[in-house]
């Protein structure tokens, strides 16, 4: 009589299919804890300037000037500065930057100077803004001989951010097909009138973020502005803040959080220097929208 002998299986070892989705899962696992820790910190760090800052603002601290003699602290002036470089460095940026890469992608034929300029600007968005500061202060004021103000400072800032103008504006050109060219150059459009009403408004979304992109580094900026602009808190109208030393919102709180100890006006600035953004931003996309519309 034979006995049934039982034979053991071999122990399944993992297969690759096994190994991948343990990895997709652990891969999904880092993603999604590094989203929400982003989220926490951004969040605290949002609350916490929020919290320190919105029970100081008051009517007066937005609508008068500092005074030693009456011993009042106001941001009147350094708000109105930083819209006043604000619209100085986008009205000679904007232009400029989309014309450049209009040209470097629509008409320019040397590809090796093409790659060459975009290599230069990416190079140009790495350096230290205070290095853009000192050149700004040998080339304008003292080769140029431009005083302290918002028009040195806004050309500073114009260095600064017309990189960043160029290569996203390029980039959102490239983004359009060429299916589009073609057909309006068939139906008899010249190559101005084709980039003018076929790729510029379908390109308008990266336009506006480079602007948004570059009024977000414009009003952070306080090492370049130390040199050009100045420290000065006095309230001028725009002509005479453009040759005058004028302290933007970022060079102020720099001035009241480390020189005058003042940090509870500086967080006030930090909440007003947020909101500010905010507003710029959403302004830019809804005129964008119009734009496109």
């Amino acid at each position: 009589m034979v006995e049934n002998v039982a034979v053991s299986q071999p122990v399944a070892q993992p297969t690759g299919f096994s190994k991948r989705k343990l990895w997709n899962q652990s891969a999904k696992v880092l993603i999604w804890g590094s989203a929400i820790l982003t989220c926490v910190l951004l969040a605290f760090l949002i609350g916490y300037i929020f919290y320190r800052g919105v029970p100081y603002l008051s009517w007066e601290l937005l609508t008068s000037q500092s005074s030693y003699v009456k011993k009042t602290i106001g941001i009147l002036p350094n708000l109105l500065n930083t819209l006043y470089i604000i619209l100085v460095a986008m009205v000679i940026v904007l232009p400029l930057g989309t014309g450049a890469a209009i040209y470097l992608t629509e008409y320019a034929t040397n590809k090796k100077l093409v790659k060459l300029i975009e290599f230069a600007s990416e190079a140009l968005t790495g350096i230290p803004s205070i290095i853009f500061g000192l050149a700004g202060l040998v080339l304008f004021s003292e080769m140029f001989g431009l005083k302290q103000g918002i028009l040195a400072g806004g050309l500073t800032l114009v260095m600064m951010v017309l990189p960043v103008i160029i290569r996203t504006t390029q980039e959102s050109l490239k983004t359009v097909p060429n299916a589009y060219r073609e057909g309006s150059l068939a139906m008899g459009s010249s190559k101005w009138h084709m980039v003018r009403t076929v790729v510029l408004p379908n390109a308008i979304d990266g336009i506006v973020t480079g602007c948004i992109l570059s009024i977000g580094r414009i009003v952070g900026e306080s090492a370049a502005l130390l040199f050009t602009a100045g420290f000065g808190l006095v309230l001028n109208d725009f002509f005479t803040a453009l040759e005058s030393s004028s302290a933007t919102l970022t060079v102020a709180l720099y001035v009241y959080a480390s020189e005058r100890g003042e940090t509870n006006v500086a967080f006030a600035i930090a909440v007003i220097l947020m909101t500010l953004t905010l507003i710029l931003n959403f302004s830019a996309n809804y005129a964008a929208k119009k734009l496109k519309n």
